[in-house]
């Protein structure tokens, strides 16, 4: 069954590229994409293995860029079951399936508005 979970008021971030420490070639390389991901206004796929600082890069990322005073909505997709993920990604309306809440649900893309997910 799916439980309707309210957001904290404000989702934010705790790091920036100075919590980002290192300084070998592939460390270097890495801030110097990020730094220019974090002022285009495009969106940005981070990829890597589990405890590779993913989250890490994708805070100091929005902490950065233009997008800075909106949300920080990060998502775990592999912690999400591939049958629920559209709901979490979207919402839904009420009772839009058997299980569903009679509020609805809304989806990280909506409670990032403004922001980054």
């Amino acid at each position: 069954m799916i439980t309707q979970v309210s957001p904290p008021q404000q989702w934010s971030t705790r790091y920036t590229f100075a919590d980002i420490c290192g300084t070998s070639p592939a460390i270097n390389t890495a801030l110097a994409l990020a730094r220019k991901a974090a002022q285009a206004e495009c969106s940005t796929l981070i990829l890597g293995e589990s405890g590779t600082g993913k989250e890490l890069f994708a805070q100091a990322i929005h902490a950065a860029s233009p997008h800075h005073a909106g949300p920080f909505v990060p998502i775990d997709c592999a912690a999400i079951p591939r049958e629920l993920l559209e709901a979490e990604l979207f919402g839904y309306a009420p009772g839009a399936f058997s299980g569903a809440t009679k509020e609805g649900k809304s989806g990280k893309f909506e409670l990032a508005h403004g922001g980054t997910v």
